[in-house]
C-alpha cells in the first residue's frame, strides 16, 4: 500500500512544500496533489506551521526529486501503518477513493519459475505445498 500512495504524497510535498500539512482552503489543482495531501493529513495530522511537520516530509519538501528521501518517506509511512491497523484501514480507504478519482490503477505482476514453483499476487492466507509427500491433508468445506 506504502508504494501505491507514494506517487499521491511525493506530489504534495513537491507542490505544497512546507505548508503540505496546512490546513488549505482552496481546491488542489491538481488531483493528485489533494489526495496527497489528503493523504499525509491523514497519516502525520494537520500542522499549523512548518515547525510541526514530520523530518521526513520535511527532508522531501526541501528535495522533492531526491529518491532516497522519497524512500525515507515511505519507509516512516510503512511503520506508521504498521503499527496503527486502524490508520492502516483508513488509509486504504482513502487510496482506494483517490485511485477511483485520478483513474490510477495499481498492477501487481506476479511471475513463478520453475516446476512446482508457487505465485501469490496477494496474501496468501492458508498453506501452501508443492511436494507429493506434503504432511498437510486437503479440508472438506464445513
Amino acid at each position: 500500500m506504502v508504494h501505491e500512495l507514494s506517487p499521491y504524497v511525493t506530489a504534495a510535498v513537491g507542490t505544497y512544500t512546507g505548508a503540505v500539512l496546512a490546513r488549505a482552503n482552496e481546491e488542489a489543482a491538481d488531483a493528485t496533489v489533494g489526495w496527497g495531501q489528503a493523504l499525509l493529513q491523514r497519516i502525520f495530522g494537520v500542522t499549523t506551521t512548518e515547525e510541526e511537520m514530520p523530518e521526513a516530509v520535511a527532508d522531501l519538501a526541501a528535495d522533492p526529486d531526491n529518491p532516497d528521501l522519497q524512500a525515507a518517506l515511505r519507509v516512516r509511512i510503512g511503520k506508521l501503518l504498521a503499527a496503527d491497523p486502524g490508520l492502516a484501514e483508513q488509509v486504504r480507504a482513502i487510496l482506494e477513493q483517490a485511485n477511483t478519482a485520478t483513474g490510477r490503477t495499481s498492477t501487481t505482476t506476479v511471475t513463478a519459475f520453475g516446476e512446482r514453483s508457487v505465485a501469490a499476487g496477494r496474501d496468501i492466507t492458508g498453506p501452501v505445498t508443492t511436494g507429493d509427500n506434503s504432511l498437510i491433508s486437503p479440508t472438506t468445506p464445513a
